[in-house]
């Protein structure tokens, strides 16, 4: 259900959009964004804590790269009969690994990410999935190639009249990642929702038995190595008034993807962009996904896009229920 507006004024917008992606990583976080903005501690707390009660904010913690991790992950697409959806839903759901599930207006109804942790077993989890009443069929959908992720909802602005490709556009580290059982403590740390007291960090740096700047310094290593993406706020789409959630699915001529894959990358409003397999009653080989105010303004998004990657052949799937959204939680029994 959307968020009436009227709860967050101009400042609470301001600090969702740089809190999505600049989260300071210091001794004292609020007091750094306070000072930024010319506000005091208390106040920036109280409108965090407001904001996070409301369900605004989703959370606060480290997003981990899945496949960095040596988690196994794919995109699935479920087509399940209408009338046993719901029940589908409920017990794909209760798979640990599964984190977001949105019913889509397609013969494939059901679309979910699954991540398995290394010693896991994707392919047997997913027919035991596959077998449950009610699924017709599905598709394993990978990632090949990734070009783009990061979602940042813009809060001030209104969706846009005319695109801009003015996105700076992360390099993907392909350097494989050697985890540790240490690794595995300081990633359990990072991945817990940050609470909004003066010294946030402190638990953590005390339940691992190191200083603060210390769990900084290895929250930046992760970083610089692509297994941290980030350590951001996550807000909840819907709520913030980003009801068209849409999936954009290409047919693109294989010797043109990598270039209209990094084209579509470039835009601010695409916040994922992939190369996955097709199938014969599956043609679509690159996924962009958008967030608008309005499934007019993303039907705008899409075409201006289309017009700019010259790629006609293109479905946009809007998500009409959202079934699961949550964050994986890694290493956790």
């Amino acid at each position: 259900m959307q968020l009436d507006q009227q709860y967050i004024d101009p400042l609470d917008k301001q600090l969702l959009n740089e809190i999505q992606w600049t989260f300071p990583l210091s001794g004292r976080p609020y007091l750094e964004i306070a000072t930024k903005h010319g506000l005091s501690e208390d106040d920036v707390m109280k409108r965090i804590s407001s904001l996070k009660r409301i369900g605004l904010i989703r959370q606060i913690n480290a997003i981990f790269d899945t496949r960095k991790l040596g988690y196994k992950s794919a995109l699935v697409a479920f087509a399940v009969k209408k009338d046993r959806l719901d029940s589908v839903a409920l017990e794909v759901n209760k798979h640990p690994g599964v984190s977001h599930n949105y019913e889509r207006d397609h013969e494939f109804n059901m679309w979910f990410t699954l991540a398995v942790p290394p010693d896991g077993d994707l392919k047997k989890d997913l027919e035991q999935m596959a077998s449950l009443d009610g699924v017709i069929k599905f598709r394993l959908l990978p990632t090949l190639k990734l070009y783009k992720i990061g979602v940042k909802l813009d809060m001030v602005n209104t969706d846009p009249s005319k695109l801009s490709p003015d996105d700076n556009v992360k390099t993907i580290d392909q350097k494989r990642f050697e985890l540790t059982s240490r690794d595995k403590e300081f990633i359990r740390e990072l991945q817990k929702d940050l609470e909004v007291t003066p010294r946030p960090f402190d638990n953590s740096a005390d339940n691992l038995g190191i200083t603060v700047d210390e769990l900084f310094k290895k929250a930046m290593e992760y970083e610089s190595m692509g297994v941290m993406r980030r350590f951001a706020a996550i807000l909840r789409h819907r709520d913030a008034g980003f009801t068209a959630n849409g999936m954009i699915v290409w047919k693109v001529p294989d010797a043109k993807i990598d270039e209209v894959g990094y084209k579509l990358a470039s835009f601010p409003q695409v916040s994922h962009c992939y190369r996955r397999p097709v199938y014969p009653d599956w043609p679509f080989n690159l996924f962009s996904m958008i967030h608008a105010r309005t499934i007019g303004a993303a039907k705008k998004i899409a075409i201006e896009l289309s017009n700019f990657v010259a790629i006609n052949e293109y479905r946009i799937l809007f998500s009409s229920r959202e079934f699961k959204k949550e964050r994986v939680k890694y290493f956790v029994d």
